[in-house]
């Protein structure tokens, strides 16, 4: 089987820029939660059995505390934080699993069921559905691959590393250098992809980079500077890597079979009636009805 894990935050964010306003009768502007619906819902038609979706219940993490910069829902559009509770409500109601993370974001919860999938000898493939840059750690191989639907591009490790010039565990090391302006944390002065990429792809983590500037130059032009930076700033750096280093230790589940999506609640045909889509309800029990999903 393969397993397919949904960032439901990035997923709001884009339906809420790509549609067109929807408010149902109530006044409550609903169109962003009706297009992940929609979405997940096409997934499931088209043969995906096994998911689940990882939400920011709340944008704020335990990351807050540890950099003043970190992203906060600060500047959100109002009627785009208010549907968080609704996706997650619907999408349970649709019968999906959901983990909606507040201490830790959804991109965590990615990180911990990519992990518990990938070690269950039944999975042949976990798809992790983003295209957010440090979720690029949680790759491995061809089994552990990043999918990116909007463009329907895959990363295997391979891709990765064409992608970024370094491999899958550097991640973390490479979006401390470079910066992640999503997450609110702007990397080293000075320091770029190409430098990060030579650097992290002969010596892979900030441990194994030697403090003589001289070694520097084998892999990088104009290294002094650059080496002189990171010395100076190897605290702040390895602040940045904390940010982006996903933690991957929640148990989630205990079964892939968890993920085994059988059918909406009896409460999804009210909800998506309320939510003026009345048709994903009857979607949903159509493909229930003919047992479409697959292993």
């Amino acid at each position: 089987m393969d397993v397919y894990l949904i960032d439901g935050t990035y997923e709001l964010f884009r339906h809420h820029f790509a549609l067109p306003s929807q408010v149902t009768d109530e006044g409550r502007e609903v169109a962003a939660t009706v297009g992940v619906l929609a979405s997940v819902l096409g997934m499931l038609e088209s043969g995906a059995g096994h998911l689940g979706v990882a939400t920011d219940h709340v944008i704020e993490s335990f990351r807050n505390a540890l950099w003043p910069g970190y992203k906060t829902s600060a500047g959100v559009d109002p009627r785009l934080l208010q549907q968080f509770p609704l996706l997650e409500e619907a999408l349970d109601a649709m019968g999906v699993v959901v983990w909606p993370m507040v201490e830790f974001e959804a991109d965590d919860a990615l990180a911990a069921a990519a992990l518990l999938a990938s070690a269950s000898t039944e999975v042949e493939r976990v798809f992790i559905c983003t295209p957010d840059k440090d979720l690029g750690q949680c790759v491995r191989g061809e089994r552990v691959v990043q999918l990116v639907r909007r463009t329907r591009v895959v990363l295997d490790e391979a891709g990765i590393v064409a992608k970024f010039g370094v491999a899958p565990a550097s991640i973390p090391d490479y979006l401390a250098l470079v910066g992640d302006s999503a997450d609110g944390y702007p990397g080293l002065p000075g320091w770029g992809a190409r430098s990060a990429a030579a650097v992290l792809a002969r010596w892979q983590h900030f441990e194994a980079i030697p403090a003589d500037c001289a070694a520097w130059g084998v892999v990088l032009r104009g290294a002094d500077r650059l080496c002189r930076t990171f010395a100076e700033q190897r605290d702040l750096a390895s602040l940045f890597r904390d940010l982006a280093t996903l933690r991957s230790g929640d148990r989630l589940f205990d079964s892939v079979e968890e993920l085994r999506w059988t059918g909406p609640r009896p409460s999804f045909e009210a909800l998506a009636r309320r939510l003026g889509a009345s048709q994903l309800a009857e979607r949903a029990q159509r493909l229930a009805h003919t047992n479409q999903p697959r292993a």
